[in-house]
């Protein structure tokens, strides 16, 4: 085994991709997005194509104007 192969990170697969759904109206599911400051986490954090990130900080915005979930902590 190679000291290269030992340290490649195992790549993730977009959760929503898979078929989950997220939605502006559970801040449930798009707390796992957010940090704890209440900024949204970059792709290579949350494993979600380019696609689905955007759509993702789409859900969360939409959330914030309407209050479920906060701007900042």
């Amino acid at each position: 085994m190679l000291v290269a192969d030992f340290f490649r990170k195992k790549k993730k697969v977009c959760q929503l991709c898979a078929g989950k759904s997220v939605s502006y109206k559970e801040p449930e599911i798009l707390k796992k997005y957010i940090n704890e400051k209440g900024k949204i986490l970059p792709r290579r954090v949350t494993g979600a194509c380019s696609k689905h990130q955007r759509y993702i900080a789409r859900e969360i915005k939409r959330a914030r104007i309407i209050g479920l979930l906060p701007f900042t902590n």
